[in-house]
């Protein structure tokens, strides 16, 4: 088996070796010719340089931890700024209770309740969630759910004539549609 020959070898009268071989012979024996301190050098910076990549991988670990953490906490506090918007209200709820209970006049509690209702849509409103708006506006079931449809004088056929439950959008989108009820026109 050791006479036989691969078809794929050239022979070596074809064979001519160009520059990049006699490169690679001239690196081949500087390498070999290299003294002791020169190779001690080399393993330094060999060394130092897989060094230098183990501390990069690892403020990268370190920074992704960072981020991972920094996330969960976002998403944990993210109704923060809300919440604090929404602890007066229920300090003027609770003050409204206690006046109703210690006085027999209804009017303040009445009067209360009405801050009170107006300080949440003022907070609604700041944090970019304001009421749809649908008396008296043409029918749109992105925005409304119909729960019924009733003949009208006042409005005309397809516009909402009676608001049952407020509808409210946060940024674009809604996120809770108005329950409204839609006049079918003058059944006369």
């Amino acid at each position: 088996m050791a006479d036989e020959t691969n078809d794929d070898l050239i022979p070596e009268e074809e064979f001519v070796a160009d520059s990049t071989d006699e490169a690679f012979c001239d690196d081949a024996a500087a390498t070999s010719s290299e003294t002791p301190e020169s190779v001690s050098k080399l393993q330094a910076e060999l060394e130092e340089a897989n060094n230098r990549v183990l501390r990069s991988q690892a403020e990268l670990e370190n920074f992704r931890r960072r981020m991972r953490r920094e996330m969960q906490d976002e998403r944990k506090f993210a109704a923060q700024p809300l919440l604090t918007d929404l602890l007066p209200i229920v300090d003027n709820i609770e003050r409204a209770i206690e006046s109703a209970q210690q006085s027999s006049d209804q009017s303040g509690l009445l009067d209360g309740v009405k801050m009170v209702a107006r300080q949440l849509l003022a907070i609604f409103e700041k944090h970019d969630c304001p009421r749809i708006e649908a008396l008296g506006e043409d029918f749109d079931p992105n925005m409304h759910e119909a729960i019924g449809h009733q003949p009208s004088d006042q409005y005309e056929s397809g516009k909402v004539m009676l608001v049952a439950g407020s509808g409210y959008r946060l940024h674009d989108r809604v996120i809770r549609p108005a329950q409204v009820i839609v006049s079918k026109g003058n059944d006369a």
